[in-house]
C-alpha cells in the first residue's frame, strides 16, 4: 500500500516536547506577569520613590523572557530529539526484525533485554510469532516433500509394472491388472486424505450436531472385519457425547482412530477400546488399545504427516497413507478440541480427544 510521505514518529514526538516545553515556560512568565507586576506602581517615583517603576520592569523583564522562552524552545527540540531517540530505539530494533522476516529469514529473534515495558512486550510477542510462524512453515515445507514423495511412488510403481509388461508381452495381464489397482488405488487414497486434511485445516465445512457415541459404533462397524482378522477385541462403550461440527470428518477421525488401534496392536489377543462421555461441558472419546511398548519422546510425532514414530509410515498393506493421527489431529483443532496422546505403561497407546459440547 502506497503512502505518502509524512512526518516520523520522533519528529512528531520532538515538537510535541518542544512544544509542551514552551507552553509551560510561557505560563509560568504569565504567573510572574500576573502576580508580580501588577503590583508594582506605575509611576515616575516606583515604589516609595526608590523601587523601579513598572514600566523600568517591564522593559528589562521582557528581554529577558524573551531569551529564556528561546532557551526553553532550542532546549526542548535539542533534548527531545534526544529522548524520543532514545524511547523509540526499542521500535527500531522490532522494524528491523519485521523486516528481516519478510525478506523470508524467520529465524532472526529480537531478545530484547531489560525489565517488562510496552516495547519489551510487544518483541517478546514478535519473537514468539515468529517461533510459531517459523514451526510452521518448517511443517508445511516437510508435509509438501513427504506428500511429493508419497505421490511420487506408486507413480514410479505403476511405471515399472507398464514398462516390464511392454518388454515383456507374455507376462499374465491379470496379474498385471491386479496390481495396478493396488497401486492406483492407494494414489487415490492418499490424494482424498490430503484434500480432506487441507479442508479441516481451512475450518469450511457446515457444522451440525453429531453425536460421538453413534460415530464411534459405525466406525467400530466398518472395522469389526479388521480386528477379527487380525484376532483384536473391539468395544464400544459409554452414552451420549454431542458435539457440534462435520459428520463426515468427525467419522473420518473416528474411523482413524479405531484404525490405527487395530493395526497398531499386538499380533494376536490384543484389545481396543472405544469410550464416549460428556465431562465439564465437553464431549470426550477416549481410545485404548495394547500393542508394543512406546518410548514416551516418540508419542509427540505420531501426529506428524507421514510418520510412525522415527519410520515412514508404509511397512504394510494396512499402514494406510501415513495420514491417519495428522489428520485426527487436523479434524480435532478445526473443531476446537484437543488431542492428548499418552503412552500405556504396559503397551499400546491411550487417545483423549476434548471436543466442545453441543449445547443446541
Amino acid at each position: 500500500m502506497r503512502r505518502r510521505p509524512g512526518f516520523s514518529v520522533r519528529l512528531k514526538l520532538t515538537l510535541s516536547y518542544a512544544g509542551f516545553l514552551a507552553v509551560a515556560g510561557a505560563l509560568l512568565l504569565a504567573v510572574v506577569w500576573g502576580y508580580l507586576l501588577r503590583y508594582v506602581p506605575d509611576n515616575p517615583q516606583g515604589l516609595l520613590g526608590v523601587s523601579p517603576n513598572r514600566w523600568l520592569l517591564v522593559r528589562t523583564f521582557f528581554p529577558a523572557a524573551a531569551v529564556a522562552m528561546g532557551f526553553l524552545l532550542v532546549f526542548g527540540l535539542v533534548g527531545g530529539w534526544f529522548l524520543a531517540g532514545r524511547m523509540l530505539a526499542p521500535l527500531d530494533r522490532i522494524t528491523a526484525a519485521a523486516r528481516t522476516a519478510g525478506s523470508g529469514s524467520l529465524s532472526h529473534r529480537i531478545r530484547m533485554e531489560g525489565r517488562r515495558d510496552e516495547f519489551r512486550e510487544l518483541a517478546d510477542t514478535f519473537d514468539t510469532m515468529l517461533g510459531r510462524l517459523e514451526s510452521h512453515v518448517a511443517e508445511e515445507r516437510r508435509f509438501a516433500a513427504n506428500a511429493s514423495h508419497e505421490l511420487r511412488t506408486p507413480l514410479a510403481i505403476s511405471q515399472t509394472l507398464l514398462d516390464v509388461a511392454r518388454e515383456d508381452p507374455t507376462r499374465d495381464r491379470e496379474q498385471l491388472i491386479e496390481r495396478l489397482q493396488v497401486v492406483n488405488r492407494r494414489a487415490i487414497d492418499l490424494t482424498e486424505a490430503l484434500l480432506l486434511l487441507s479442508r479441516s485445516d481451512r475450518g469450511t465445512f457446515a457444522r451440525e450436531s453429531v453425536d460421538l457415541s453413534l460415530v464411534a459404533e459405525e466406525a467400530a462397524e466398518t472395522l469389526l472385519p479388521l480386528a477379527e482378522q487380525r484376532g483384536i477385541a473391539l468395544e464400544v462403550t459409554g452414552g451420549a457425547a454431542r458435539t457440534g461440527g462435520s459428520a463426515e470428518l468427525l467419522l473420518r477421525m473416528m474411523t482413524n482412530l479405531v484404525q490405527n488401534a487395530v493395526v497398531h496392536n499386538l499380533p494376536a489377543g490384543g484389545t481396543v477400546s472405544v469410550r464416549t462421555e460428556e465431562r465439564d461441558g465437553t464431549s470426550v472419546v477416549l481410545v485404548e488399545n495394547t500393542g508394543p511398548v512406546l518410548a514416551p519422546e516418540l508419542v509427540p510425532t505420531l501426529t506428524e504427516p507421514f510418520q510412525r514414530g522415527t519410520e515412514r509410515a508404509r511397512t504394510d498393506e494396512h499402514a494406510g497413507v501415513g495420514l491417519g493421527l495428522a489428520l485426527v489431529h487436523s479434524v480435532v483443532r478445526a473443531h476446537g478440541g484437543s488431542l492428548d496422546l499418552a503412552a500405556r505403561p504396559g503397551g499400546g497407546l491411550l487417545v483423549t480427544v476434548t471436543l466442545p459440547a453441543d449445547t443446541r
